[in-house]
């Protein structure tokens, strides 16, 4: 508070104590509180500040501390860790090309190895003596079909012919491949083309005979054979038929004719006959037909069901097709 003695004049008076209040001893660092004990004003770091809390001023009794001798203080430097030495590059490159190699070669087994038994079947497909051993009939019936084809004196006859190579070209296909084609898998099974067809080519691709039974589950109406299904067969068996007479043995369908002459049955064993007609180069041009399965020795001959011409081309890149398409 301060009292006023005279105008323009201030004097300043300590309130509850009624003691004037002398400048002098801040100039000296020391204020007396009104019980006469001194506070001692000396500047505080923030450290000491946050030690004591809020407050500022404390007893010089307590506040006084003695300096920490110079020569007990020591300087203790922490020891950085080492980066670890890096090895030489002539060593680091090749050690990971040599990791590198041996995942990928082993990551590359582990893919490839289910497509190894398939690769080796095209590599080294099975010979034409051996694809008739190959099948086993599954049930009664597909027992007596098979031992009808085989007894058959059609079969008998064409076996003896010397010019004639007796094969079952589908099994040369491999398992894994088989469910992929249509006449080789797809068509092949109960009531569809029970038993794998029974085929005689010549070394020269000139003639072609193929003895097969279709089921009922071909038919377009019912008891009848699809015309798509016969048609399919014919594309086949002509391409098979001219197929030795091209370089590379290798073919695709270039142009297909068909007239049908009377329906084919259901449930009826049918024999696919083709001859080559004419060869240039890389075009053969092939006619065929499939007729009625009779027995000789007997007045009955067989009756034309559909007839056939067709014109196969061998691709440009034939020799790198043979392996694949000679195992179809």
């Amino acid at each position: 508070m301060w009292a006023t003695r005279s105008p323009g004049v201030a004097r300043s008076t300590f309130c509850r104590y009624g003691i004037r209040k002398n400048f002098s001893p801040l100039r000296k660092g020391i204020i007396r509180g009104p019980l006469g004990r001194p506070f001692a004003l000396r500047p505080r770091n923030w450290s000491e500040r946050r030690l004591l809390g809020t407050s500022t001023t404390q007893d010089t009794s307590t506040s006084t501390s003695t300096p920490p001798n110079n020569s007990e203080r020591t300087t203790q430097t922490p020891q950085q860790p080492q980066p670890p030495k890096r090895k030489p590059l002539w060593i680091r490159i090749p050690t990971f090309l040599a990791l590198s190699a041996f995942f990928f070669g082993i990551g590359f087994t582990m893919t490839a190895s289910p497509a190894l038994p398939t690769a080796q079947a095209l590599l080294s497909p099975p010979s034409d003596a051996e694809t008739l051993t190959m099948f086993t009939p599954d049930n009664e019936q597909h027992q007596e079909i098979e031992k009808f084809i085989f007894t058959h004196p059609l079969t008998q006859r064409l076996t003896e012919d010397a010019k004639y190579i007796a094969s079952r070209p589908h099994l040369k296909i491999p398992p894994n491949m088989r469910a992929q084609n249509l006449t080789g898998g797809t068509l092949l099974g109960e009531g569809k083309i029970a038993v794998p067809p029974l085929q005689f080519t010549t070394a020269d691709g000139s003639e072609f005979a193929s003895i097969q039974y279709l089921g009922p589950a071909l038919c377009g109406y019912p008891g009848i054979i699809h015309g798509g299904l016969l048609a399919t067969l014919l594309d086949e068996g002509l391409a098979r038929c001219c197929f030795p007479a091209l370089p590379n043995k290798v073919g695709v369908t270039a142009s297909l004719k068909i007239d049908y002459r009377r329906p084919v049955l259901a449930e009826q064993y049918v024999v696919l006959r083709a001859e080559t007609t004419k060869v240039e180069g890389r075009k053969a041009w092939v006619k065929g037909w499939l007729e009625t399965l009779v027995e000789e020795g007997e007045d009955e001959k067989p009756v034309v069901l559909v007839e056939a011409e067709a014109l196969f081309i061998e691709p440009r890149q034939a020799a790198s097709m043979a392996k694949v398409y000679s195992a179809a």
